[in-house]
């Protein structure tokens, strides 16, 4: 079984530059890829970045040029650095790995899908 787990959310003044960590336990074999997504109350739930094993990346219109993503492989573990922050970008933000491949051993070779964390509060105020 695989877990993730992020870290770093809290409370945080306009312009200021957290750094978001997911971390994924487990016998991890390989993260195809990684994406964060927040849920600001009242509203939905969407995606804020993504990055591939290969290190392609992605980011939604409303934080391109202010966050960043990446993956530690050998830490096995995601981050999203987050400058320059608005009132706006307050949510909870969430760690997704789409498919992640793990031993599970004397079984063998596993594949675990739509995998989330709990979780993180970012509260930004002004």
């Amino acid at each position: 079984q695989v877990q993730l787990v992020e870290s770093g959310g809290g409370l945080v003044q306009a312009g200021g530059s957290p750094r978001l960590s997911c971390a994924v336990s487990g016998n991890i074999l390989n993260i195809n890829s990684m994406n964060w997504y927040r849920q600001a109350l009242g509203k939905q739930r969407e995606l804020v970045a993504g990055i591939t094993s290969g290190g392609s990346t992605n980011y939604s219109d409303s934080v391109k040029g202010r966050f960043t993503i990446s993956m530690d492989n050998a830490k096995k573990t995601g981050y999203l650095q987050m400058n320059n922050l608005k009132p706006e970008d307050t949510a909870v933000y969430y760690c997704n790995a789409p498919r992640i491949l793990f031993s599970d051993l004397p079984t063998g070779e596993k594949v675990a899908v739509d995998n989330w964390g709990q979780g993180t509060q970012v509260i930004v105020s002004s």
